[in-house]
């Protein structure tokens, strides 16, 4: 027997601070996401450096021509107009010009830097967006039965959102809004520090004001990004299965829970808005008496002689155009820490790492056979208990294998390996003596196609989805596909023949017309491996006998394997496994075994009596 071949180094689940089932997090976590986060940021805009530099020249010429203003009124209250009073206006004339020049350039400069801002923002999120979609195709399916739609679904879309409305709106403000707080702040400083010290005074509060509302924001903004997810989650599930929550009468409790749900998503924003009402009016009054401070000051300098008027009135204006941003800031920070929150569940899924690795150098197989080999093969899910304890199974190529056995025997968890859903984990799967392990996605996926019990249909017409794995081929090769299974007949029925709509999930066609276009996509990709997984058990009788006959074509010079509980269909193997605890029990032609006395006479004489 061959050595078992080394695994590829298995991924992980990455620490999801942004969980939805964790809001509170330990420090270690907390510094790992915010870590996960930054580096996050970092690739998004490490390929738009020189985007930024231009914005950052645009918001600093913009800022300095609003600092300038209060300086030029200081210099017109100062020295122009006591100048004109002497009768020389040149000086007045000269400071309004520049007064004019700074408005214009500024102006100028803030519109230029918000649509700079702008470009930057919508090719952020467009990269965003473009790699959760390509992440979530790439993930593996372990990673899918554990990871809710939901919740990717609210990755997509209301964490998202809460990035767009930063990037939109709120990052250009608040860049801008620091900028003229650093610029006024200096040059209130260089005009007069006596009055600069009162603005320093009154950031020691402000400062302590925000470091407050940054910690109490910064978790009930985690508790409602969480609590939105969990929303959404309950509201595609019950959307998704409606016909359950109706069938059993489920309506009453679904409706309970969607509501404690939508009740935990009102309180987090409650206690959000609670912060807020703390905050805002909290620096506005900060500021006010700041202006107030300063205007005391100042004036009585003015009394005793120490402080020209023209600097007073420029100390006030700068004074409260200080505190002016930083009520933008928290209106900023509101937004911040909501995007922050989402910024960290999307960090955390793009850093899932598949369990089921592209190999690093590929066994190239331009065309395969199908023979398959499973090779002291052992598999779990996870951490559970050994599903396939030990599996030994040889198929030679154009074989066509059919696996019975109860719930649980381990058959659908050989198609997964087969497919490479999932690796096993210990020994080896190979087809054609390769390991699939180090075979690229495309070659696995060229040569072994699965066909599901539940016969998905895309949006679009009945030609895109037969040409799903083949979106290249010509008409001639799709009309053939479907004539080959049976399907040709319904589909020239239709309104539009081959172009006709199929709406959503193909419910324009009956579940046989389904299974019969899920057959004739599997014809067209012509893999050399077919896995049939249940591919008939929802199907009535007469839809059943429609899709075996364009089964037998389906399967002919191919290597199968079928996954069936109804007999009717493991009557067109050559061969039957039957499966119990993972292990194989039963192996034979299926006359055979049904002439025996073992599991499988008894299963087949059971069908019999139910089909009497």
């Amino acid at each position: 027997m061959n050595a078992p071949a080394p695994r590829p180094e298995p991924g992980h689940r990455a620490t999801d601070a942004a969980s939805d089932d964790a809001t509170r997090l330990d420090d270690a976590t907390s510094r790992a996401v915010r870590s996960r986060s930054k580096r996050l940021l970092g690739e998004l805009l490490r390929p738009r450096v020189r985007a930024l530099v231009v914005a950052g020249l645009l918001v600093v010429t913009s800022t300095l021509g609003q600092v300038a203003g209060p300086w030029l009124v200081s210099l017109a209250i100062d020295e122009a107009v006591p100048a004109l009073a002497d009768g020389d206006a040149s000086t007045l004339a000269l400071v309004g010009s520049a007064y004019l020049v700074a408005a214009v350039a500024g102006g100028l400069c803030a519109g230029a830097y918000v649509r700079a801002a702008a470009r930057i923002a919508q090719g952020v999120l467009l990269d965003l967006r473009r790699r959760v979609f390509r992440q979530t195709q790439l993930l593996s399916l372990e990673f899918h039965e554990s990871y809710t739609s939901g919740r990717i679904i609210s990755r997509q879309t209301s964490d998202l959102e809460s990035l767009r409305e930063l990037l939109d709106g709120g990052l250009t403000g608040v860049v801008s809004s620091l900028m003229l707080m650093v610029f006024t702040g200096l040059s209130l400083f260089l005009l007069d520090w006596r009055s600069g010290l009162v603005l320093a005074v009154a950031m020691v509060p402000a400062w302590l004001l925000t470091r407050w509302f940054q910690k109490k924001s910064q978790l009930y903004y985690r508790e409602q990004r969480t609590a939105s997810a969990r929303l959404i989650v309950k509201f595609v599930e019950t959307m998704t299965g409606m016909r359950a929550v109706q069938a059993f009468r489920r309506e009453g409790t679904t409706e309970a829970d969607y509501g404690r749900l939508g009740e935990e998503y009102r309180d987090a924003n409650l206690r959000i808005f609670g912060v807020n009402g703390r905050y805002q009016p909290g620096l506005v009054l900060i500021g006010n008496v700041a202006v107030a401070a300063a205007l005391a000051v100042g004036g009585w300098r003015v009394y005793a002689g120490d402080l020209d008027v023209g600097v007073l009135v420029a100390s006030l204006l700068y004074v409260k155009r200080f505190f002016q941003p930083i009520q933008q800031l928290g209106n900023f920070y509101n937004s911040f820490q909501s995007a922050t929150a989402a910024l960290e569940k999307v960090s955390g899924l793009l850093a899932e790492v598949p369990t089921v690795v592209e190999p690093k150098h590929p066994t190239a197989l331009p065309r395969a056979r199908g023979a398959l080999r499973l090779d002291d093969v052992q598999f779990r899910y996870g951490e559970g208990p050994l599903v396939l304890p030990d599996l030994d199974l040889t198929i030679p190529a154009g074989q066509t294998v059919a696996l019975v056995g109860t719930t649980g025997a381990g058959k659908s968890t050989v198609a997964k390996l087969v497919t490479r859903f999932y690796d096993a984990t210990s020994g080896r799967v190979t087809l054609d003596g390769v390991d699939l392990r180090d075979l690229s996605t495309p070659d696995l996926r060229r040569a072994v196609v699965m066909v599901t019990q539940e016969a998905y249909l895309f949006s679009g017409s009945v030609r895109e989805n037969i040409a799903l794995g083949r979106p290249d081929a010509p008409q001639a090769d799709i009309e053939a596909a479907a004539r080959a299974v049976g399907a040709h007949e319904f589909i020239t029925a239709m309104p539009d023949g081959y172009d006709t709509e199929v709406n959503k999930r193909g419910g324009r066609v009956s579940a046989g017309q389904r299974q019969l276009l899920s057959f004739a996509r599997a014809f067209l990709a012509d893999p050399a491996v077919l896995v049939l997984d249940e591919a008939t058990s929802s199907l009535d009788i007469p839809g059943e006998r429609q899709v075996q006959r364009g089964l037998q074509t389906l399967l002919a010079d191919r290597t199968a394997i079928i996954i069936a509980h109804r007999l009717s269909t493991v009557a067109i193997a050559d061969r039957v496994l039957v499966m119990e605890h993972g292990r194989v029990v039963e192996d034979g032609p299926p006359a055979e075994l049904a002439a025996g006395t073992g599991r499988y006479a008894a299963l087949h004489a059971a069908w019999q009596d139910s089909m009497a």
